[in-house]
């Protein structure tokens, strides 16, 4: 009897969550201990501060404080509002606001895994969503959906969500997720191009005629489009998360030297004064040349949906970064490239199967290193 591949995606994700919460405690612990003159803290303390770190203080002033905006200095409006709103919310039960943060991605990330794997297996088959759950859930940079208080998880399952109720002809359902989602991260223009071509495909399949209905999806930015209001009401600029980024400290100033890459030949090839550093920039931007490399195989797999999806989701953040930092993570909103890669690896099961161990044992180092405070993405 075949394994159900939500089942047992189901089974791997609770193993990660421990596993990688584990790795994450002792990670905080090691970076805590460094100043004796610490003070003792509870046990479990200690998992909360290993997946608090880095832009997690920016979701924590949000919530508790709300947006700011000083032009010309790093903000908070670069950070978008709909994780922070939950952590408000999630912190009216009890938890201060870093459990509540940790625990809403505890919950999102393992269901975002569960939903990719009924996402692919309505596309492919059982054993082959299941080697693409598998693929994803191992991932170096999917410990992100094990308990770091960041977006990612929950746009993610949004996201994913609202491609399924697409698949399942759930179109008006799946533009008011996706709507909620573009409030969780920049990237409206990827699902909005991606459930609209996506949609207009999924008609043609079938044989049937487009219509006014079928347009829907441009709906899908009115979360994005909301929070650009809201700034513009709040700040007078509706593009203030856009222009934040050339703060200094972010330095992501938009034109040639950053379109160029040229931070990144500098400190990777030309002058490497950190060599921790050049090998972090070279596993972010090789990540992010192999997605952009599988849009191509995933239009000839899954469709020009999915394939305008991953090229603008890749494209956009790739485009804009001066040196690839971050693209690991981003790149888990990418979903497709997970079941693309599954599809090209059937046929080449070592390769397969050495993916998942070695990704395997890097969700879990990294897990540690995040705990102990390293920069990672």
């Amino acid at each position: 009897m075949a394994r159900s591949a939500p089942r047992v995606i189901s089974f791997v994700t609770l193993v990660a969550v421990v596993l990688c919460s584990a790795a994450a405690a002792a990670g905080a612990w090691r970076y805590f201990h460094k100043n004796p003159q610490n003070p003792v803290v509870r046990w479990d303390e200690y998992v909360t501060m290993g997946w608090v770190a880095w832009d997690s203080s920016w979701y924590m002033r949000i919530a508790q404080e709300g947006y700011q905006f000083i032009p010309g200095q790093q903000s908070s409006v670069a950070f978008f509002p709909l994780y922070p709103l939950l952590i408000r919310a999630v912190e009216t039960l009890g938890p201060n606001v870093y459990q509540a943060g940790v625990l809403i991605t505890l919950l999102c990330g393992p269901l975002a895994l569960v939903m990719f794997t009924l996402w692919a297996r309505r596309l492919t088959d059982n054993d082959t969503a299941l080697k693409a759950g598998l693929l994803m859930a191992c991932y170096p940079f999917t410990f992100y959906f094990y308990g770091a208080m960041y977006s990612d998880a929950l746009f993610v399952l949004l996201v994913v969500t609202a491609f399924l109720l697409l698949e399942r002809g759930l179109l008006l359902p799946a533009v008011l997720v996706a709507a909620v989602a573009t409030a969780a991260r920049p990237v409206a223009p990827a699902v909005v191009v991606g459930l609209l071509v996506r949609r207009l495909e999924w008609k043609r399949e079938r044989g049937e005629k487009w219509t006014v209905v079928d347009f829907l999806p441009v709906f899908a930015g009115l979360g994005f489009g909301c929070y650009m209001l809201f700034l513009w009401h709040k700040f007078g600029d509706p593009l203030a998360f856009v222009k934040v980024q050339g703060a200094a400290g972010w330095d992501q100033n938009p034109g040639w030297r950053t379109w160029l890459k040229v931070s990144w030949f500098e400190r990777v090839l030309l002058n490497p004064t950190d060599k921790r550093e050049a090998f972090r920039l070279a596993a972010h931007a090789f990540f992010t040349l192999l997605a952009l490399a599988l849009v191509w195989p995933t239009r000839k797999l899954l469709g020009w949906g999915y394939a305008a999806y991953l090229l603008v989701m890749v494209g956009l953040p790739a485009w804009s970064t001066k040196d690839f930092m971050g693209m690991g993570r981003y790149l888990l909103s990418a979903f497709p490239v997970f079941l693309t890669a599954a599809l090209l690896l059937r046929q080449r099961p070592l390769v397969w199967r050495a993916s998942v161990a070695v990704g395997a044992v890097s969700v879990i180092v990294l897990s540690w290193a995040f705990g102990a405070d390293y920069y990672i993405s």
